[in-house]
């Protein structure tokens, strides 16, 4: 039985109270339900099959709860990208953003890892839109690299910055998320551990440093943007306080999201408090701990978007031939623009290329568009993230298709012995059709190029495939 801290437990009771609380109580002893969100530039939402499919996720039109937990590491479609394992409550930003953003746009996502709802925002995003995904911490900014290069959209950057950071760059977003850090009590039934850091001083900490990060990335929101400002945790402090003390001190207006009642959302808790705001509360609603409210900022006009970094600045068009050699790579090479970073060839999408550099000069930028692939000698080896990509062309190397034990051996990144008649060079190897890495065929043996930072480290592994999704 889960031991709540005396204080949240006593404060729970006071804030729900209607036998809500002892609902809610229950409910956070009981198994998370369990969820995935299908990747729509992989995968058919509509041909994809679901052998233990329970139910759709009403807020989100790609995600799906499951009756049971299966063991998701063994399935070479997950790392393939097809699908991301959330829970169902962060699927509503796929609901607030198909509601309010119906063109183009630039966002920014701003406490990302480990990349969920950085990929709920590029499935519900119209094309032309530019995704920043950033994670202040190092650690956590290469799983969300791992993450949004599998998910394989090239209209995204990546960044390891601090809202202050940002601030000084001088960029503008017409939306930005911030996933503020918390105190985390949604999080207490998914990681007991969580209870032992909860305390009543460190929710008042919390609430202070999330009113410093929602002041610091508020100059960086254009006039009449939108700002999500969202939480793992369930105190009016973290939460209404928060949204009252945006309208009154930044003068925002709280906008209004579309549900239904039988999704058993739960409006504002602070009394006499009545802007809309969206609570998700196990016991009531099927998922995690959540708070949502949806502001728009004042339309006083802005200046522009910082260009004085772009002074003296050339972007490469991939005029050399072994550049027009990497763009052939791609399905549509004309609309990128090659970049060279370090040892690695970037691909950056020719209609964000300026908005690139610009973000490159002032800001920590750790991947964007596509790596095609890393300079070693005469040889340019293709990346990982190429792999991944939605917009490689896969005719332009031989595909190889592995076996469940050959695609699992793969992740683990161990030998893969190939048919003697594999062409030798690089090859792209896939499962049940979908891309999942490189090897380098060499005649009488085959090196394995996955990366060494992303591969599966469980030594039992299943002699058989139980497929999650079937495509």
């Amino acid at each position: 039985m889960m031991t709540f801290p005396a204080d949240f437990e006593s404060y729970v009771r006071r804030l729900l109270g209607g036998g809500n609380d002892t609902l809610f109580l229950h409910a956070m002893e009981e198994e998370p339900p369990v969820s995935l969100r299908l990747n729509p530039f992989k995968v058919s939402t509509d041909a994809v099959g679901l052998p233990d499919f329970d139910a759709r996720v009403p807020w989100c039109s790609e995600g799906v709860y499951l009756r049971t937990r299966p063991p998701f590491t063994f399935d070479p479609l997950l790392h393939a990208g097809c699908y991301y394992v959330q829970e169902a409550s962060s699927m509503f930003l796929h609901r607030i953003l198909r509601q309010y953003v119906t063109s183009p746009v630039t966002m920014l996502d701003l406490c990302a890892a480990p990349g969920g709802k950085s990929t709920v925002a590029r499935a519900a995003l119209p094309a032309g839109s530019l995704l920043f995904c950033n994670e202040p911490v190092r650690s956590r900014a290469a799983v969300l690299t791992e993450n949004l290069m599998k998910y394989g959209h090239p209209d995204v950057v990546v960044s390891c910055n601090s809202p202050v950071d940002y601030h000084r760059s001088g960029l503008l977003f017409d939306v930005i998320l911030a996933d503020v850090p918390c105190s985390g009590e949604g999080m207490f039934r998914k990681d007991e551990s969580t209870m032992a850091e909860w305390s009543v001083q460190n929710v008042t900490a919390c609430s202070r440093r999330q009113r410093d990060i929602v002041s610091e990335t508020w100059h960086c929101l254009r006039g009449g943007g939108l700002f999500i400002y969202s939480t793992c945790t369930f105190n009016t402090m973290e939460n209404e306080e928060n949204v009252a003390w945006i309208v009154r001190e930044l003068g925002a207006e709280v906008l209004p999201v579309d549900v239904e009642p039988e999704w058993g959302i739960t409006g504002s808790l602070l009394s006499g408090y009545a802007a809309p705001v969206y609570r998700f509360l196990p016991g009531k609603t099927r998922g995690e701990g959540l708070f949502v409210a949806v502001l728009r900022k004042p339309d006083e006009g802005e200046l522009p978007t910082h260009r004085s970094s772009m002074k003296g600045k050339t972007v490469s068009r991939g005029n050399s031939a072994r550049d027009a050699i990497a763009l052939s790579w791609l399905k549509d090479g004309e609309a990128f623009v090659m970049h060279r970073k370090d040892d690695k060839l970037v691909a950056v999408p020719r209609a964000w290329a300026e908005t690139y550099h610009a973000a490159e000069s002032s800001l920590r930028i750790i991947h964007a568009g596509i790596t095609l692939g890393t300079q070693k000698g005469k040889d340019l080896i293709p990346a990982p993230s190429l792999a991944l990509s939605v917009s490689l062309s896969q005719s332009a190397f031989p595909r190889v298709s592995l076996t469940y034990g050959q695609a699992m051996s793969y992740l683990r990144r161990e030998t893969v012995t190939l048919s003697t008649d594999t062409p030798r060079g690089f090859v792209l190897l896939t499962f049940n059709g979908i891309p999942i890495g490189w090897a380098k065929h060499l005649g009488n043996r085959t090196n394995n190029l996955y990366p060494q930072e992303w591969r599966v480290k469980s030594s039992h592994i299943p002699q058989h495939y139980h497929p999650i999704i079937t495509i």
